[in-house]
């Protein structure tokens, strides 16, 4: 009897020492990803979400340029908060990834939902085909053909694992827009909250609009990138065209550490 009292609190005092290593690596990853010393390394991969030629070939013609806009973006913001933040971000272009991504569970309980995050973790671990410096934030970006695809999957940003899966059309004319998806999620990964109401997609005010106190107060002319929608009415908003009518919020700004 005594020696099984002392193995079962061998085995809890392990699990605690587990649980306290990763709730201390959790931390100092959010340390380490939010002092804005150096860039954060972000690595964008590329996946053919329906397995169309038209997806291959629109992936084949993708280079590192083509996410620009994110980095100008949210070096353009952070100078907004702290003029020392002058680069944020360095974005690179990772070589294709074959393999899909795991689906999150729909209507789910919290115990799937943590199973499936565990599960991309480790996906996104064994899907690695960058050839460099390990990044800091993994972006899978899963396109796929708008001629047959109208309508896609919600995208989603991880701060626990520091992934991002963005579900994106594969055409040049919607590229820009990719990026307001792409700069969004990034931003989930490193803390940001979104600021619409998930029941109608509407920016909520006034932490999801760019100018709250503008009279009036519609239509207003860009849109806070954690709301996602530029506010034109009271109950209508519309998808931004780019990231020149994006801005970062006061408390997203919070969030991020860009200012206290």
């Amino acid at each position: 009897m005594a020696s099984g009292g002392f193995f079962r609190k061998f085995r809890i005092t392990l699990l605690l020492l587990v649980l306290f290593f990763v709730g201390m690596n959790s931390w100092l990853t959010r340390l380490r990803t939010t002092d804005w010393d150096e860039p954060l390394w972000v690595v964008i991969y590329p996946v053919n979400g329906d397995g169309g030629s038209a997806t291959a070939r629109y992936i084949k013609r993708l280079s590192s340029g083509d996410f620009k806009s994110v980095e100008d973006f949210l070096a353009r913001e952070a100078r907004r908060y702290d003029p020392r933040i002058t680069e944020p971000v360095t974005i690179k272009l990772a070589p294709e990834v074959i393999e899909r991504p795991p689906l999150p569970p729909i209507n789910a309980s919290t115990l799937s939902i943590m199973l499936w995050s565990l599960k991309l973790r480790y996906w996104a671990a064994t899907h690695d085909t960058f050839e460099g410096p390990e990044p800091d934030i993994q972006m899978y970006v899963v396109y796929y053909d708008p001629k047959t695809h109208q309508r896609l999957r919600h995208s989603l940003g991880l701060q626990k694992g520091l992934i991002g899966v963005v579900n994106a059309f594969a055409s040049p004319a919607q590229a820009q827009r990719n990026n307001v998806v792409i700069a969004h999620e990034f931003l989930h990964t490193v803390g940001a909250s979104d600021k619409y109401d998930p029941q109608n997609n509407q920016p909520l005010y006034p932490e999801g609009f760019a100018e709250p106190d503008r009279d009036p107060v519609y239509p207003q002319k860009s849109a806070e990138i954690m709301a996602g929608r530029i506010p034109v009415a009271s109950h209508s908003a519309v998808m931004p065209n780019s990231l020149s009518s994006c801005v970062v919020g006061p408390l997203t700004a919070r969030e991020i550490h860009w200012t206290d």
